[in-house]
């Protein structure tokens, strides 16, 4: 049975949906004023991950995930870009969905945008003031009023004297409490992108947004709320309280926060100058290479960016999908054993790691138990048992969204495979017969090919001949 860390019980609870076999799944999205680094990658990878985990299991999953296209940072970058709000988020939006589909993250059911709910945002604030959870400003602004909702603070587990201010602006004369945030912000400038309203024309604060976008999708049945551990404080405090004081009634069953991804030990982000832009790493790295990175690491805990830590995950799958080439060369087809996968102790391990709250490392290392095994059947020779292995590393390396891609073309783009021209490099015995073998096969030599064929195989050298030349590798590392 599934066990999930809820960050708002701080323990592992087994989990459960409030309509069966149904799951209402929301998680915080992007504010799209600059294309995506490799932190949002991260969380939108493991999300995709939980997605298709509750799918594997037959889960109905209405999943949502929000996109915050009016924002101060959107319309300082519009500023600064000299480019309306709507085409810059519009392309931001685009940039977005493409790094994602690249990554293999699944599209989610509904991607709605804050500005398309300001009916909504409007009716929850009006609430909220009538039954004195929020005010009018000095200044115009609607803002809610912390000390209104009693347990303010203890979702993201803080003292309020303690609690760190986010802006260094003195507010104190214009609210009552420099802690309590906007819902509505007053406009100021005449070219500032607006919306009518009954606190006159202005735009809704951030807080707000997620909280009337989850009311018009799910009223106040959400099974899970998921985002960056960045967003527990104060994003997620702040939503909590201003939805639970709208419904009067407790907001969100299961709350799921990623770790942050760490660049030289420190925090990665837009504003200290250290984002590494998602699309630049999936130039570099083959975008599998990538995912495989990001899920390296439990989720819950940081995770650490080099270059080192990308090679080796380039390393552990080159070997996963190695060995699938392997069994490939002796049996073009993998079987497809389907009651085979259910019924031996690498499937049982796979499934309680992902149900002992995702734990995908662990999963990861049944993924190389079963590679270990597939190599030991082929040095004995016995195919069969090594293709329905083969076949089953395939099929639960599928379900995290691995081992997706054609494994010729995964080692050929790693750089892998030698080609029979690159004589300096490698063993040059080797090269000589694959050159001899060649020569054969064009004069249809077949009897000689096929002795030098054996001659490869006896020296444990796997080979594919493409139209590029003779791929080779030795059997085992």
């Amino acid at each position: 049975m599934l066990k999930i860390f809820n960050t708002l019980t701080r323990k592992k609870d087994f989990f459960f949906s409030v309509c069966s076999k149904k799951i209402n799944m929301y998680v915080c999205g992007i504010t799209v004023y600059d294309s995506c680094h490799i932190g949002h990658g991260r969380t939108f990878t493991i999300f995709d991950v939980i997605l298709k985990y509750f799918k594997h299991c037959q889960y109905k999953v209405k999943y949502v995930r929000n996109i915050t296209d009016i924002d101060d940072k959107i319309i300082q970058k519009s500023r600064i870009n000299k480019e309306n709000i709507y085409s810059l988020t519009q392309r931001m939006i685009s940039n977005m969905l493409y790094d994602f589909k690249k990554l293999g993250i699944t599209l989610p059911q509904y991607q709605p945008r804050a500005t398309n709910h300001i009916n909504t945002i409007i009716y929850m604030i009006e609430k909220l003031l009538k039954n004195k959870h929020a005010y009018i400003a000095k200044n115009g602004d609607v803002v809610f009023s912390i000390s209104s909702y009693l347990n303010y603070g203890s979702f993201s587990n803080q003292s309020l004297k303690k609690l760190k201010y986010f802006n260094n602006i003195d507010l104190s004369n214009i609210k009552r409490d420099r802690k309590d945030f906007i819902l509505w912000k007053k406009q100021v400038c005449l070219d500032d992108p607006c919306w009518k309203s009954p606190w006159g024309y202005g735009r809704p604060g951030w807080h707000i947004e997620c909280s009337a976008i989850n009311y018009d999708y799910f009223l106040n049945n959400i099974d899970i709320h998921g985002g960056g551990i960045d967003l527990l404080f104060p994003h997620h405090e702040n939503e909590r309280a201003q939805s639970i004081c709208f419904h009067n009634t407790q907001y969100g069953h299961f709350w799921i926060h990623v770790g942050m991804l760490l660049v030289k030990n420190k925090k990665m982000s837009k504003s200290l100058n250290n984002a590494l832009i998602l699309k630049k790493i999936l130039k570099i790295y083959n975008s599998e290479v990538v995912r495989y990175f990001f899920l390296s690491t439990h989720y819950r805990s940081p995770l650490y960016y080099s270059q080192e830590n990308l090679e080796k995950s380039k390393n552990a799958l080159i070997k996963l999908y190695f060995i699938l080439y392997t069994s490939m060369l002796k049996d073009k087809v993998l079987t497809t054993n389907i009651l085979y996968q259910y019924n031996n102790k690498f499937s049982i391990c796979f499934y309680s790691a992902l149900n002992d709250d995702f734990n995908i490392p662990k999963a990861l290392s049944i993924l190389f138990q079963l590679e270990r095994k597939i190599q030991f059947y082929l040095k004995y020779d016995n195919v069969i048992l090594a293709n329905q292995l083969a076949y089953q590393l395939k099929y639960l390396a599928n379900i995290i969204g691995l081992l997706d891609q054609d494994p010729i073309n995964f080692l050929n783009q790693c750089h892998f495979f030698c080609t029979s021209y690159s004589l300096q490099q490698h063993d040059n015995y080797i090269i000589d017969i694959i050159r001899k073998r060649n020569i054969a096969r064009k004069y249809k030599l077949w009897e000689k090919a096929d002795k030098l064929r054996d001659k490869l195989y006896a020296l444990n050298v796997i080979f594919q001949d493409t139209k590029d030349g003779t791929l080779w590798k030795n059997r085992y590392f």
